[in-house]
């Protein structure tokens, strides 16, 4: 029997940047594609272009309409019949575009991305759950992060609906958490089952890096030759505890090291971003934020400048910090690994649970920064045989627990379950070998923002910009 290839529909609020969301999404899609599969995009923000896309600006959380549903839906105990109604317009628009979806593409599978997890957009969960519900397609809903995970949703005036579509409780899908926690709670709190898929990286293929290409790069933004990258390659967001980074680096002066951030601010509001460079300045620490767009490699924006992409920043990288609060995973963390970085880590309870027992070497720091952990992290920094072998044995261990492989086995069962054997399944492709890249934009076309204050800046820097 000739197995079938199938027709696979990505749905969100949106599909762009560098959010975990968009970055498992389009890693899921690799590892489909990658047997023969399509793959197709609903939302209201994408990436990138061509006809497999499906744009619906009203899907966009942040779309204005949106933004003021939530403003009298959140903190609020009651609701009035004009905010239920302006709720049920948006959700039965949504559910039009929807179906012209299915149908314009001939999807035979859809996969929700965090669109029935968290209500972001209660109108497209409820246009969402109506769809799957009256047309039966096989669904596979992917929950990265839950409303009860989140104080703002704690105080609301939509729990009917939350009930019904966060997520929804229906046989036709598939439901799949990313840590052991998320299944207990998802279980105690709905009855629902799911299967844990953690987030994974193509540790099958691993990087190529280019000595003279990062020579280049490192020279563009400015940086001496014995000059040490601490990176954040996080969003500006509060629970990413960015200001631990701080301390470390004024914990490490003497080491010259810079703290650069690889994210701009923006899903949470600007004050968490203006307090961190004040903070940084009162530090004294050079801080530098860089904006990243989703991928793999740098691409040219509307100007024809050239945009930096997440990876372009890793590999220049001497050292990578992750303070998190909180995480539903930690995509950054399994980005460290792959990149062979040595890794500061808070011990937030999905990493305690899920990751720490796997027996990775890390410094790591329990919601607070001590002097032995700022006396590991300099010993990594000043032993370069010692920072070999940790990254060595973390790429070993990422490999056999995180790897695209683990992501296959999970797929394969869940397409069974809907398709039996008329489906191809997943099997292991390696990727293309690409040649490493031999030029970097200049950081003068990407920067975000630098520091005006020349306290806050290293005395040679405008030199080496100019």
């Amino acid at each position: 029997m000739r197995k079938k290839r199938i027709r696979i529909g990505f749905v969100s609020t949106r599909f762009a940047g560098t959010d975990g969301v968009t970055l498992e999404s389009s890693k899921w899609a690799d590892v489909l594609e990658q047997n023969g599969h399509q793959c197709f995009w609903f939302a209201g923000k994408l990436d990138g272009e061509g006809d497999n896309r499906f744009l619906v600006p009203e899907a966009f959380f942040q779309v204005e309409r949106n933004r003021l549903i939530n403003e009298r839906i959140f903190g609020k105990t009651g609701r009035t019949a004009s905010a239920t109604q302006e709720i049920h317009d948006l959700r039965l628009f949504l559910k039009t575009k929807l179906y012209e979806f299915i149908h314009q593409f001939k999807i035979d599978l859809l996969i929700a991305e965090n669109a029935l997890a968290i209500p972001m957009h209660v109108s497209l969960g409820l246009a969402l759950t109506e769809t799957i519900a009256e047309t039966q397609i096989p669904t596979i809903a992917h929950h990265h992060d839950f409303y009860w995970e989140r104080v703002r949703f704690s105080v609301n005036a939509v729990n009917d609906y939350i009930s019904m579509a966060f997520p929804p409780h229906l046989p036709n899908i598939a439901h799949v958490v990313i840590n052991s926690e998320a299944q207990q709670q998802l279980a105690h709190r709905t009855g629902i089952s799911s299967v844990v898929i953690p987030n994974v990286l193509d540790f099958e293929n691993p990087p190529s890096l280019d000595s003279n290409g990062l020579k280049a790069f490192r020279k563009s933004i400015g940086l001496a030759t014995d000059d040490l990258v601490v990176l954040q390659p996080t969003r500006i967001i509060k629970r990413k505890g960015i200001e631990w980074a701080i301390e470390l680096v004024q914990s490490l002066k003497g080491l010259r090291c810079k703290l650069v951030v690889s994210h701009e601010a923006g899903d949470e509001g600007y004050e968490y971003a203006e307090w961190l460079e004040e903070y940084a300045c009162e530090h004294d620490v050079d801080l530098r934020i860089i904006k990243t767009g989703n991928g793999k490699s740098s691409r040219e924006t509307e100007d024809r400048q050239k945009d930096i992409a997440l990876w372009d920043v890793y590999p220049f990288a001497d050292f990578i910090t992750y303070p998190s609060l909180y995480e539903g995973f930690g995509n950054a963390f399994l980005e460290a690994i792959y990149f062979k970085k040595p890794i500061l880590v808070n011990r937030y309870a999905t990493f305690v649970r899920d990751i720490e027992p796997q027996g990775f070497e890390l410094a790591v720091m329990d919601g607070f920064l001590s002097k032995r952990t700022i006396q590991t992290v300099s010993e990594i920094l000043c032993s370069p045989d010692r920072k070999e072998k940790m990254v060595s044995h973390n790429f070993g261990i990422a490999s056999k627990h995180f790897s695209c492989g683990v992501l296959r086995h999970h797929l394969n069962t869940i397409l069974n379950r809907f398709f039996g054997d008329r489906v191809r399944l997943l099997t292991v492709k390696s990727a293309p070998k690409k040649k490493p890249s031999k030029t970097y934009p200049d950081f003068a076309h990407m920067q975000s923002r630098l520091f005006d204050s020349p306290d806050c800046r290293d005395p040679g820097l405008e030199s080496n910009l100019n």
